[in-house]
């Protein structure tokens, strides 16, 4: 990996700048109700322009180098630093958004700007977190998901979805024809509710109840009501709402990036009743350079199903995997409109599927 390379994961931190960045460009003589929608724009308009411009990044790290750039403090280091980036911009923006003045429109612009961003440095960092056995890093990744109240996340992902990914099983790999506003509610009820009957059951097998200090998901509640009741406590009823609600943007932009990544994929059910393991066929993968940097590389989202301990910056590239037509910014809006979503991935599923029934 170059040096040019290794430093562009600094790219991620621009994303919450853009929060900022539109207050600045408010306090100039921007309409309070454009620059609260500006972050959006900023990730939904100009960010894939510059992700097509700069094209594709499919190169490996060497194998005989993966080990260095695994234990690399500069890569576990910017991780870790998301979350005082995180809590700081988002105790920001709360104070903005309380004493902006702002019309409901541009309310509803900053909320779902907050939200995604929280989307993007909470939640897809968290990702990264989560799957270490560090306990530091387990806990970083548990406040993370903590300050947008979708820390169920945390025992869902790595328990459930990565156990039934791309099975019926899974509620956070849709179906093919499945609309993305027919699957985004179910996946955040479902996925909630399963983290909380993951930590009964195995709790159960320990001989505890399901509501013991022990079940890590009564500890990152807690975490979570600290928040809200801080953010009431110093900004009001007010700032509690934008608390919450920019929690359930956040938790939100997660599962239609989830939709995204396995959308129309199946593992094989074999004679026994189980299914097929898990490869690098199972997932989306995009080589989009400039996205994949400000995502920690989420989008090789194919190896990272393969091999979920792989850390982002090792993680690889396969052409064999089903390949998406853009980065995830792209993505996600073609997403929110399920016709021309199916007009366009369509064709490559069942090509996919195709070339995959002749392999």
């Amino acid at each position: 990996m170059s040096r040019l390379k290794a430093f562009g994961f600094l790219l991620v931190f621009l994303i919450p700048a853009t929060l900022p960045f539109a207050a600045w460009l408010a306090s100039q003589g921007l309409a309070p109700g454009a620059a609260a929608w500006f972050p959006l724009v900023a990730l939904f308009v100009l960010l894939p322009l510059a992700d097509y411009t700069l094209g594709h990044d499919s190169l490996n790290v060497p194998v005989e180098q993966e080990r260095a750039f695994a234990h690399s403090r500069w890569f576990r280091g910017l991780t870790v630093l998301a979350l005082p980036v995180h809590l700081g911009v988002l105790a920001w923006s709360g104070w903005w958004f309380v004493g902006a003045d702002l019309s409901p429109v541009a309310m509803a612009g900053w909320l779902l700007s907050q939200g995604v961003v929280g989307g993007v440095l909470a939640i897809n960092t968290a990702h990264e977190l989560i799957h270490k056995d560090s306990r530091f890093e387990q806990a970083v990744g548990g406040l993370l998901l903590a300050s947008v109240g979708y820390h169920g996340f945390k025992v869902e992902h790595v328990r459930g979805h990565h156990v039934h990914v791309s099975t019926p099983e899974d509620a956070s790999s849709a179906r093919y024809g499945q609309g993305l506003w027919h699957f985004l509610p179910r996946a955040l009820l479902h996925n909630t509710r399963n983290a909380w009957a993951l930590e009964a059951t195995r709790l159960r097998k320990l001989g505890l109840p399901a509501l013991h200090w022990r079940n890590e998901l009564v500890g990152w509640t807690a975490a979570w009501l600290a928040m809200a009741a801080a953010m009431t406590a110093w900004l009001g009823v007010v700032g509690l709402g934008f608390f919450l609600l920019q929690g359930l943007f956040a938790a939100s932009s997660l599962e239609i990036i989830n939709y995204i990544e396995h959308y129309g994929l199946e593992r094989r059910k074999l004679p026994d009743g189980r299914y097929e393991r898990t490869t690098h066929l199972h997932s989306w993968n995009s080589d989009y350079r400039l996205s994949n940097l400000m995502l920690f590389q989420l989008q090789r989202h194919s190896d990272h199903h393969a091999f979920p301990k792989r850390p982002y910056a090792i993680l690889r590239h396969h052409a064999d995997s089903p390949q998406l037509p853009g980065g995830y910014a792209s993505m996600f809006v073609l997403a929110l409109v399920p016709p021309l979503w199916f007009r366009v991935i369509h064709p490559r599923v069942e090509a996919f599927r195709a070339r995959v029934a002749t392999a």
